[in-house]
């Protein structure tokens, strides 16, 4: 296998690896990003069709201007459909800790020099869901404490705590030290995940918008159409699943290259002990050397 590229890396270069990574491996991340979410897709549409829309949402204003929601049609439907939306909430929460843990440890594997495969991903971060939950519970509490401060300290924190995923999963930690190592790695470097976030923001809106945008505005003409509105509210569902898939791999890929950059940086001579085993491992998938090197 070809010497790795190991250097510190411009903010031009950080993208260029995680775009080259996604696009050789496209199957493999757009697999891990899928099929825990579809599952979620699955239950979210069962909902939507345990419950019945109004014959009309135009002929009798709604109080207050505001829009008339789908109703439920029998107690036993209530009751279903809050077991679904129990069910939907933990499976949302499983799918999103499964896909960035997979992700995390297929970027890690791959930047390495080593092949892995979808399955492989899900495996190794089957035992670690309990942990990364909690180092997610506690990044996103932490934010959030921030913006209560104003806009500024919050997008701050969440800058610094851009690695917090790839350092837990990678170095086994816990999530205090987790967050602690993120804002130790990230220390001079906040603009550049503010960079990287704000790219990865955009590139999520676009795909929103261009998945999902059709779908609610033929929503609007479909008012008095019960039938039809069902139909545009399960495609505007199935839309924004397709945009979820294909762009939320990239801010993971993105995390994790700029995780091991910053080692790179501060630990550099911590990285190349690390390295050094793989000095006989095989080439990544295909046989061809892979895009970092």
């Amino acid at each position: 296998m070809p010497a790795l590229d190991l250097r510190p890396l411009s903010l031009g270069e950080i993208l260029d690896r995680t775009f080259s990574l996604y696009r050789r491996f496209f199957l493999l991340f757009i697999g891990i990003s899928a099929i825990p979410r579809l599952l979620v897709l699955l239950m979210n549409l069962a909902q939507l069709f345990l419950t019945s829309f109004p014959a009309t949402l135009s002929k009798v204003p709604p109080p207050n201007g505001l829009q008339t929601a789908p109703t439920i049609t029998s107690s036993g439907g209530i009751v279903a459909v809050a077991g679904l939306g129990l069910a939907t909430l933990i499976l949302t929460i499983i799918a999103y800790l499964l896909s960035q843990g997979a992700t995390v440890t297929a970027v890690s594997e791959l930047y390495l020099g080593r092949p892995i495969t979808i399955g492989d991903s899900f495996r190794r971060v089957r035992g670690e869901l309990g942990s990364l939950f909690g180092v997610i519970s506690l990044n996103g509490l932490v934010t959030i404490v921030a913006f209560l401060f104003l806009i500024i300290p919050g997008v701050y924190v969440m800058c610094r705590l851009f690695v917090c995923i790839p350092a837990a999963l990678i170095e086994n930690l816990g999530p205090r030290e987790s967050l602690e190592r993120s804002f130790a790695l990230t220390k001079g470097f906040a603009g550049r995940a503010f960079l990287i976030l704000l790219l990865c923001f955009i590139l999520a809106f676009g795909a929103a918008m261009l998945f999902g945008s059709p779908f609610t505005a033929a929503m609007v003409f479909a008012k008095n159409d019960p039938g039809m509105m069902r139909l545009w509210v399960a495609m505007t569902s199935v839309g924004n699943y397709v945009a979820n898939v294909l762009v939320t791999p990239i801010l993971t890929i993105a995390s994790s290259i700029f995780y091991y950059d910053l080692r790179v940086r501060k630990e550099a001579f911590d990285l190349q002990l690390m390295l050094k085993p793989l000095s006989g491992a095989a080439p990544a998938v295909g046989g061809a050397p892979i895009p970092l090197s």
